[in-house]
């Protein structure tokens, strides 16, 4: 059984995710937050699940911030530490911490648009195709091998909420994939690349570009 800890700042709807995923031979073994209010810890107290803040506004700089929240982390002795809309930026003591055992998940196709407003910037390049990407945590903000990448298509008349309604919808789908292949030992990482091993077409299918919302228009 292995021990996931999941990082949240607000309403954690892909930690939501995660643990109506059921995944067999995993246990959430708390949820932390940096926010006092966020809403993602009422539900994790309502499922049974701990709970913990450390609140970054009461440290005076990063590094004792990370500090405390390791300390807290370690306190549940996870196999693996999951962002899951987690808004603060990690120092690189706390990465290589958690090296090659922490995943985050961002709201774009990886390694396009990084950092924040994703949608806003896709929608103002004209790009076709958005999506999402799950992949292990390094150094550089946004960076670090991929796991799994959902794709979705930018359609005429989108706007921001509208594209990243649809992008959220495939993170639903993703993230628990990630954490259910992490898991079960399936990721292999070499050479800065996951392998996924015993890769089969069925594993393929959260890579699929959904069918156009047409409105029932043809």
């Amino acid at each position: 059984m292995k021990s996931i800890v999941i990082l949240i700042s607000g309403r954690g709807s892909n930690m939501e995710a995660i643990v109506r995923a059921g995944i067999p031979g995993a246990r959430i073994a708390a949820v932390i937050s940096n926010r006092p209010g966020a809403g993602g810890l009422e539900f994790a107290r309502t499922h049974g699940i701990a709970t913990a803040v450390v609140d970054h506004k009461s440290h005076p700089d990063r590094a004792s911030f990370d500090e405390a929240l390791a300390a807290c982390i370690d306190a549940h002795a996870p196999d693996l530490v999951v962002l899951a809309g987690f808004m603060r930026v990690l120092t690189d003591a706390f990465v290589r911490r958690y090296g090659g055992r922490l995943l985050n998940i961002h709201p774009s196709l990886l390694p396009s648009f990084p950092g924040l407003h994703t949608h806003r910037r896709a929608l103002e390049t004209g790009v076709k195709v958005h999506g999402a990407s799950v992949h292990f945590v390094t150094a550089e903000l946004d960076d670090g091998p991929i796991v799994i990448q959902a794709a979705v298509p930018v359609l005429a008349g989108d706007d921001e909420d509208r594209l990243a309604a649809r992008v959220l919808a495939q993170e639903h789908r993703i993230y628990p994939q990630a954490v259910r292949w992490f898991v079960d030992d399936r990721l292999e990482l070499a050479d800065g690349r996951v392998r996924l091993r015993d890769a089969s077409a069925q594993d393929g299918e959260a890579l699929l570009v959904p069918a156009p919302d047409t409105g029932g228009r043809p």
